[in-house]
């Protein structure tokens, strides 16, 4: 029997992408407007990308699962 195709989360394909290892890499909030009023620090954190938890990269995976 033929396998399923599954459709990719719209929302989720924007925001996640995977890195070799299997792991699911994504970018901080708060860097897209009114950045004068926000810290420099909480701009300079936000700026690197950020690594999804084991607890929640199982479910993102299913959201995106063909990348």
């Amino acid at each position: 029997m033929a396998k399923v195709k599954v459709k990719t989360h719209s929302g989720a394909k924007k925001r996640f992408k995977l890195t070799k290892n299997g792991k699911v890499k994504y970018q901080h909030t708060n860097k897209r407007h009114r950045l004068t009023q926000k810290d420099t620090k909480r701009k300079r954190i936000a700026r690197v990308a950020g690594v999804a938890s084991s607890a929640n990269s199982s479910t993102v995976k299913k959201l995106v699962p063909y990348k």
